[in-house]
């Protein structure tokens, strides 16, 4: 096959995605994919986001809210690369939310609300954080396990699906280790801050996609800050008491939109 004349540029990796490319040209960019995995990587976790979202939108009941679902519909034909495809994973998984809302509404009508909530325990992958932190603990001080502070993110993410959040400077990388859990590889980053506490940046992908705002929650002597965007998890452990746990977790997560 003759090599393309014009080079694959941003603009025909998202024509890729939402599938507005002829044939020709599709086989151009399939081509520049194989030869570029951590690109090929990228594309596939938006074709599972774009696909994911269009069965939930055809999943709902035909009395669920035309206009919210054609918005949603919207943005799933509108999503972008890097921080604008992040950004919109979150509204239109609101936006689905949203249609389901409507949808219990229409058959149920108005659900009243008791005096008593029940809280919501964390999710399972947080107990995996913790135990992957206890384990990191254990590591350092054994003098027979070095620490490994150089990574890749770009390596880490071909190989994982995971993306890892922008650390703040101040921060400095002890170790990094790939982990295994009962949901698939997970990355457990040794942190070491100003305040001289040991802190772990656990990231898994738990198998479902789901959009977490920052929350905590305590294991005996530890906290674990936890969140998630997308399909991918993460958590921020220390010991109970270590300051600021619950507004470094907001920063990291402002970091991955």
């Amino acid at each position: 096959m003759t090599p393309p004349t014009d080079p694959i540029t941003d603009a025909d990796l998202q024509a890729y995605v939402d599938e507005q490319l002829d044939v020709p040209r599709r086989i151009e960019v399939e081509a520049h994919l194989s030869h570029h995995p951590t690109v090929a990587a990228r594309i596939m976790s938006d074709l599972r986001t774009r696909d994911e979202l269009r069965l939930a939108l055809a999943d709902r009941p035909t009395f669920a809210r035309i206009a919210t679902g054609e918005a949603a519909r919207r943005l799933e034909r509108g999503l972008t690369r890097s921080r604008l495809l992040d950004r919109f994973r979150r509204i239109a998984a609101l936006l689905v939310v949203g249609a389901i809302g409507w949808t219990a509404h229409a058959q149920f009508g108005a659900t009243p609300i008791g005096d008593v909530i029940a809280s919501t325990p964390p999710p399972p992958f947080v107990e995996e954080a913790v135990m992957a932190h206890r384990t990191t603990l254990v590591r350092a001080g054994m003098p027979s396990q070095p620490e490994i502070a150089a990574f890749d993110r770009d390596e880490i993410r071909a190989a994982t699906g995971i993306v890892l959040p922008a650390l703040p400077e101040r921060w400095r990388i002890a170790d990094v280790q790939i982990f295994p859990s009962k949901f698939g590889p997970s990355v457990e980053m040794s942190i070491r801050t100003d305040a001289s506490v040991p802190l772990s940046l656990f990231a898994v992908r738990p198998g479902a996609f789901d959009v977490r705002d920052p929350a905590s929650a305590a294991y005996g002597d530890m906290t674990a800050a936890y969140w998630q965007i997308g399909d991918v998890a993460y958590a921020l452990v220390a010991e109970t008491g270590a300051p600021d746990l619950d507004r470094a977790a907001e920063g990291l997560a402002r970091t991955l939109y």
